[in-house]
C-alpha cells in the first residue's frame, strides 16, 4: 500500500507542498489535518480509544475519529471519508474552528497540525474498523474534563488541548 501524503500548509492554511505522512511527523513539518467530535441527543461525545498498534498515541483515548485531508478534498468530505473508515457510519458535519498545535511524542515523532475541528451528531452505534479503533464509549462532556484532569496520559495530546482551549466550539449545549 502506498504511504499517503499530508497537505503541508503555512499559518494561514495555503498548501505549499505534499509530504509523506511518517516524514512528515519525523521532521515536525506543519500539515493539515482534522479532528471530528460526535455527540448524541444526550451531548455525550463518542469517544474513541486508538488502536493498541498505532505508531503513536497507540491505546489513548480520543475525540471520535481524526485524520489528515487529502488534495482536492475538503475539510468536511474528508471528516465524512474518515468517518466512515473508522467508525462506520456518515453523518452531517459543521466546521468550527481550526488551530495549530505541536505535540513532540516519545517516539521521536512530532506532530505539528492545522487541525479543523468539526462536530455532528449521530445516535446509533458505531461498526468500529478494529484496524484503527480499539473501543469507543460515550461520555458527558463535564466527565471527560474530570477524566482528563484525573488521568492526563490517557487521552491524546490534541484532544487535551482541544478540551482545554476549544471547549467553547465543540459544546453544542452553548
Amino acid at each position: 500500500m502506498k504511504e499517503e501524503k499530508v497537505i503541508l500548509v503555512d499559518e494561514n492554511d495555503n498548501p505549499i507542498g505534499l509530504m509523506p505522512k511518517l516524514e512528515a511527523h519525523e521532521k515536525a513539518v506543519l500539515h493539515r489535518a482534522f479532528s471530528v467530535f460526535i455527540f448524541n441527543a444526550n451531548n455525550e461525545l463518542m469517544l474513541q480509544q486508538r488502536a493498541l498498534h498505532k505508531y503513536h498515541s497507540p491505546g489513548l483515548w480520543t475525540n471520535t475519529c481524526c485524520s489528515h485531508q487529502r488534495v482536492g478534498e475538503s475539510n468536511i468530505e474528508a471528516g465524512q471519508r474518515r468517518l466512515q473508515e473508522e467508525m462506520g457510519f456518515v453523518t452531517p458535519l459543521t466546521e468550527k474552528t481550526s488551530f495549530i498545535y505541536k505535540a513532540p511524542f516519545d517516539n521521536g515523532l512530532t506532530e505539528h497540525e492545522l487541525d479543523h475541528i468539526m462536530v455532528g451528531t449521530y445516535n446509533g452505534e458505531p461498526k468500529i474498523n478494529k484496524d484503527e479503533v480499539a473501543d469507543w464509549k460515550w461520555m458527558s462532556l463535564d466527565a471527560i474534563k474530570d477524566d482528563i484532569n484525573a488521568k492526563p496520559n490517557n487521552y491524546t495530546a490534541w484532544f487535551k488541548i482541544i478540551f482545554q482551549k476549544f471547549y467553547k466550539f465543540i459544546n453544542v449545549e452553548q
